[in-house]
């Protein structure tokens, strides 16, 4: 996914510099400012941002915005109109996530809430940070809250003995999450103009511990490395 989202930000980068390159020359006369052309600074990271393969719903909001951003510019929609209407159908989207979130990934959301039972420890970073580290004990899950600040949370070292659930909530602020080599992550995100990026390419074994990761992204992130 992140090789995709390279790519295609490449390809962006290219047309954008033949369009100046050939209209320098005097071979083409696009015009790169026409009315509404801001919008592409939303709508263009929004769609390559779907190919990160989590969190999508915030993207799509944000490329429904842009777009019809751009029609308002050009004429065809009703500003005053539109603005009225913005905001209700953005809670409408938000709210059809919610409700629909867990028929995707049953299976995983199934094993979520069994690893649930049994996680207790809470660590929270309001207006500020802070650092865990599990290096040399037995990681058996927490529930991490960032809100309006950040929290790295680091298992690299970590003893990993059995399935375990990382509950994230990241308001206004970001959570990063360095996992152990040797286990799987799999990740559940509702995401409201944020979302999770996962570097992590998971083992083939199918006999070693998952770190499950359950996200709320609110103009948030997570980083799992």
């Amino acid at each position: 996914m992140k090789k995709t989202r390279n790519v295609l930000w490449g390809l962006v980068f290219i047309v954008i510099g033949l369009v100046f390159g050939l209209n320098a020359l005097d071979i083409t006369h696009i015009n790169i400012f026409f009315d509404g052309w801001w919008t592409l600074i939303i709508i263009i990271p929004c769609f390559i941002d779907l190919f990160k393969g989590e969190g999508k719903t915030g993207n799509i909001i944000g490329i429904l915005v842009g777009v019809v951003l751009l029609l308002c510019s050009q004429g065809i929609l009703d500003f005053s109109l539109v603005f009225k209407l913005i905001l209700p159908v953005i809670l409408v989207i938000i709210g059809i996530s919610f409700i629909f979130k867990d028929t995707i990934n049953k299976k995983v959301r199934d094993e979520m809430k069994k690893l649930n039972k049994k996680n207790e420890d809470e660590y929270c970073a309001t207006f500020g940070g802070q650092k865990l580290d599990f290096s040399n004990e037995e990681f058996k899950g927490c529930n991490i809250n960032a809100i309006f600040g950040g929290i790295d949370c680091d298992l690299k070292d970590s003893i990993v003995n059995e399935d375990v659930i990382i509950n994230v909530s990241a308001i206004f602020g970001g959570v990063d999450i360095i996992v152990p080599k040797d286990v799987k992550v799999k990740v559940t995100s509702t995401p409201v103009f944020g979302g999770v990026s996962n570097e992590r390419k998971n083992p083939k074994d199918d006999k070693i511990k998952t770190i499950y990761v359950n996200a709320i992204c609110i103009f948030g992130g997570v980083e799992i490395k």
